[in-house]
């Protein structure tokens, strides 16, 4: 399973690519293949500023929706209008093409709280 090294995780299954004050968030890899066939993800939380652990969207696959967390304060700079068309795009390459928003970081120091990639695999035993 692909966790990459150089990403931060939550306990929620989402990844985190931080490049200086704006995180892109998409979820993993396993939360991906848990959730099976990604036919919708909705965010209506753009240019809203939420705080760590709200919700900021929704995806829906065949047999569930799940509410999609946020990882860190901030406000939501940009969704992946691509999910709208593609939303698979999520299953296939959900640590590239299958990105779900970005977001200008308020609190730099919530970046601590975040799981390395060792942490997250102990956590989902891989």
């Amino acid at each position: 399973m692909s966790i990459p090294a150089n990403l931060k995780y939550t306990k929620d299954h989402e990844w985190v690519s931080i490049e200086g004050d704006v995180a892109t968030v998409g979820i993993t890899h396993f939360a991906q293949k848990e959730l099976g066939d990604i036919v919708y993800v909705e965010v209506e939380t753009l240019d809203q500023t939420l705080d760590k652990d709200e919700v900021f969207g929704t995806v829906e696959a065949v047999k569930t929706v799940s509410d999609l967390f946020l990882p860190l304060t901030g406000e939501i700079i940009a969704f992946n209008e691509d999910l709208e068309s593609a939303p698979e795009t999520v299953n296939s390459d959900p640590y590239g093409a299958g990105w779900m928003i970005k977001i200008k970081i308020a609190d730099a120091s919530e970046i601590d709280s975040l799981l390395s990639d060792q942490a997250y695999k102990d956590l989902i035993g891989a």
